[in-house]
């Protein structure tokens, strides 16, 4: 017996909706606050991840919050010509404020509020939930511009996106906005189905990790996403059951080095990269579903 549709239904059903906003609410007061050190300067504060995709889960646990500096911004121009890159040169002013003072200023002022539990990791600052508030991570981050020409001043010939280092230097460049919105664009092209399909396969892949069939880690949440984001509209059919068979022949006839984030700028599958999914846990994660699906019943 496979996964029944009743088991695949309830695994596709939003999770905490109220408490994630009301610590949204909490973390951005606290980042907004006019009497903070770096309020001076021009940033946006956003919630990110699952809850703000709407494709989180019962059991996702950090909600997460960007907080990210507009003021100061990095960017890529390895895609301008030398023309253009002669004008970008010309016309740059070098930033005053960086990102590691951004970054120390907002922890010492989350600390200050919300107390010593408050602890950076490795890309974002953990704040530690309280009554009612739910455990948050707060990525901070600089607005980044990949340019693609630069033909006048201030042009707007530009992918805009984030950017942060890691504790152990390593630079990440990712573009949360477009993921954002690319997936709300296929949530609607496959009649309000896409975000359905995604909690159900989060569900699915958590019900694995419990039963030791798939180790933490080997399918990020973000990947998953990005995963079905490529399936085609038409796979999305009006039952999971179908949709889930639909979407692993597509995924196991397709060219996987072609398949792209969700975001559009990065590809979803390679190996040695901080912002892809290496192939290998793709096809662990990809075996291990099919195998789950095959046998549930005697797992159940």
């Amino acid at each position: 017996m496979t996964i029944p549709e009743t088991q695949l239904e309830k695994w596709s059903q939003q999770g905490a909706k109220v408490t994630s906003a009301a610590t949204y609410e909490a973390i951005s007061k606290v980042l907004n606050d006019p009497a903070s050190p770096y309020y001076a300067k021009s940033f946006r504060t956003s919630l990110q991840g699952s809850y703000g995709n709407d494709t989180n889960i019962f059991k996702d646990s950090d909600v997460d919050v960007t907080m990210c500096l507009t003021s100061t911004f990095y960017t890529d121009t390895d895609s301008l010509n030398a023309d253009d890159k002669a004008m970008y040169d010309a016309n740059r002013s070098p930033g005053t404020y960086s990102f590691k003072e951004f970054k120390e200023e907002v922890l010492s002022w989350l600390i200050k509020n919300f107390g010593a539990g408050v602890k950076s990791g490795k890309k974002a600052i953990f704040v530690p939930g309280s009554g009612s508030r739910r455990d948050a991570d707060v990525l901070v981050c600089v607005e980044h511009r990949k340019y693609w020409s630069y033909e006048v001043p201030n042009s707007t010939h530009f992918s805009e996106g984030i950017c942060f280092w890691t504790t152990d230097n390593i630079k990440i460049v990712n573009y949360p906005k477009q993921h954002m919105a690319n997936c709300t664009t296929k949530h609607q092209g496959t009649s309000s189905r896409f975000k359905y399909n995604i909690r159900a396969l989060k569900n699915m892949r958590n019900a694995m990790i419990e039963r030791k069939l798939l180790e933490e880690g080997v399918a990020p949440s973000y990947f998953l996403e990005g995963m079905l984001w490529n399936v085609p509209n038409e796979n999305y059919v009006n039952t999971y059951r179908q949709t889930f068979l639909n979407y692993i022949k597509w995924l196991d006839n397709c060219d996987t080095s072609k398949l792209l984030c969700a975001n559009e700028r990065h590809w979803l599958l390679r190996d040695n990269s901080q912002v892809c999914w290496n192939l290998a846990n793709f096809k662990t994660f990809r075996n291990a579903a099919v195998g789950f699906w095959n046998s549930y019943e005697n797992l159940s």
